[in-house]
C-alpha cells in the first residue's frame, strides 16, 4: 500500500514528535508499505523517510524543483519524482496514494490535509485521511469540522471517512481496512 504523509520539515518542539514520526516511519517499513511524502531530508520529513528506509520500505519524494535547487531534496531514498510546482506535487501525491496521513506540521501540512478532506467529503477520493492528532495538536481542526456539522455545513456522513486518531496504535486497524471496502464501514 502506498501511504502518503503530510509533515512538517521543521523538528518542531515537542520532542514526542521525532518519536512518533520514527515509530510511524518504523511500521511502514516494517509491514513493506511505500511512504509517499514531501522528498525533504529535513525536519521531521527527513526523520519518517529515513526510519522507513531503515525498516526495508519504500520511500518515494515528489519535490518542487524549487525545493531541489535549494539542497532540501533526500539522496537516500529509493525514488524521487521532481515536479514543477507545489500544485503538480500535490496532485502527484493524491494520485500516489492509497491512504493519506496528517502528522503535525505547518501550513503546508495544512493546506494539504484540507485537499484530502474536501476530496473524501465529495467522495471524490475513497480512501481514509487520517488526521494524527498526536497531544491534541489537531484538536483545533476537529472542533471546526464538528462545528460544520453543528451549523449544517457538513453532515458526518461526508466526514465518515475523516479519522482523528492520537497513537499509532489507533492508526494502524484503520490502514489495515485499505484494501477492503470503507463503503458503510462507519455504519
Amino acid at each position: 500500500m502506498n501511504i502518503t504523509v503530510y509533515l512538517g520539515a521543521c523538528a518542531g518542539t515537542d520532542p514526542a514528535f521525532q518519536k512518533a514520526v520514527r515509530e510511524l516511519g518504523t511500521w511502514i517499513g516494517n509491514e513493506k508499505h511505500t511512504l509517499i511524502y514531501g522528498g525533504s531530508n529535513c525536519g521531521l520529513m527527513g526523520e519518517l523517510a529515513d526510519s522507513v528506509m531503515a525498516a526495508g520500505g519504500r520511500v518515494i519524494g515528489v519535490e518542487p524543483q524549487f525545493f531541489v535547487d535549494e539542497g532540501f531534496l533526500h539522496e537516500g531514498i529509493t525514488g524521487t519524482i521532481v515536479v514543477p510546482d507545489m500544485s503538480v506535487r500535490k496532485a502527484k501525491m493524491i494520485a500516489l496514494g492509497d491512504a493519506f496521513i496528517a502528522f503535525p506540521g505547518g501550513t503546508g501540512t495544512l493546506e494539504e490535509i484540507s485537499e484530502i478532506m474536501s476530496k473524501v467529503s465529495l467522495g471524490h477520493l475513497k480512501a481514509p485521511c487520517i488526521v494524527y492528532n498526536l497531544n491534541g495538536y489537531y484538536d483545533p481542526l476537529k472542533t471546526l469540522l464538528e462545528r460544520m456539522i453543528e451549523m449544517g455545513l457538513s453532515d458526518r456522513e461526508r466526514q465518515k471517512l475523516i479519522f482523528f486518531e492520537d497513537s499509532l496504535e489507533d492508526i494502524v486497524p484503520i490502514l489495515n481496512r485499505v484494501n477492503s471496502p470503507f463503503v458503510g464501514m462507519l455504519d
